[in-house]
């Protein structure tokens, strides 16, 4: 989207238990703050007793500065409903930082992207366990940092990670990063933390996902986007794509199907992300288009 048109444009997301009233209600605030609601949509997981999720997106004049009134008028009616809710300023791109390896077609995706304007945000760094990607980020004047992990020094290494991520990123992409984070890491940046996976979750989780499909004869390779959480390659899904395969395919035609549809599958989470459009709920999301 053109930048100009991101200014003064809102976006607030809401979950809370279901019952009738809640668009009306959300409507008509707005509406008496002359806010003008340009897209909205909503989910119910079952409307007798389930939860109810809506994302809407909305322009205001000086929105920025009305913000903080924005979000007290709004208050009242976040409490009648027992609403989790956030506002969000679409003008104010959020801040990544890319953990990355060796491969890069992951990262160069994301930096193609970024670079067109298709992908919003701010990319703030890149770190690496490798210094071989450094290239592509001095090209493009992004910072890299190379911090060197080993299974000696892998709480070294990510309380480094951590100095160098404090106050300054809003989510972290794991662009085929081949290291396993702590949960302590984890702890930090909950639910703010994309991996890609390849494989489609929750088949072949771990190592060697592409070896493990080609032993079990597969007709259909994936892979998956996913928030990270303590339990490996187990977080909420967030998209998945596939590749057809046939009997013909070694490990490395995997490998070089997949890595076409791993790029294309994590930009999409990334951009969603980016754009407030992920709702999590236990361990699924809610996406919207």
């Amino acid at each position: 989207m053109n930048p100009a048109a991101l200014t003064n444009r809102g976006r607030m997301v809401i979950a809370c238990p279901d019952q009738p009233g809640i668009i009306s209600a959300v409507s008509t605030f707005f509406s008496g703050q002359g806010a003008n609601i340009v897209h909205s949509d909503q989910h119910s997981t079952d409307y007798r007793q389930g939860v109810f999720f809506m994302r809407v997106e909305f322009d205001l004049p000086d929105l920025i500065g009305r913000g903080e009134a924005l979000k007290q008028a709004f208050a009242p009616i976040a409490e009648q409903f027992q609403m989790s809710w956030r506002l969000t300023y679409a003008e104010i791109p959020k801040r990544m930082a890319i953990f990355v390896s060796k491969e890069d077609h992951c990262l160069l995706e994301l930096l193609w992207q970024w670079r067109a304007g298709d992908l919003g945000g701010d990319i703030a760094m890149i770190i690496s366990n490798h210094p071989d990607l450094k290239p592509h980020a001095d090209q493009l004047g992004i910072p890299f940092h190379h911090v060197k992990l080993t299974k000696e020094n892998r709480a070294e290494a990510e309380a480094q990670h951590l100095e160098l991520l404090k106050d300054k990123v809003d989510l972290i992409i794991l662009a085929r990063y081949m290291q396993i984070v702590s949960p302590e890491f984890i702890a930090h940046y909950p639910n703010r933390i994309i991996n890609i996976h390849h494989s489609f979750l929750p088949a072949f989780v771990g190592a060697k996902p592409y070896a493990q499909a080609y032993q079990r004869g597969v007709k259909l390779i994936g892979a998956t986007a996913h928030y990270v959480t303590e339990e490996l390659d187990a977080g909420p899904i967030i998209e998945q794509g596939v590749e057809r395969v046939d009997h013909r395919s070694g490990v490395e035609d995997l490998k070089r199907i997949g890595r076409h549809v791993e790029r294309l599958v994590l930009a999409r989470a990334v951009a969603w992300h980016l754009e407030d459009r992920i709702l999590v709920h236990g361990g699924k999301t809610v996406v919207f288009s």
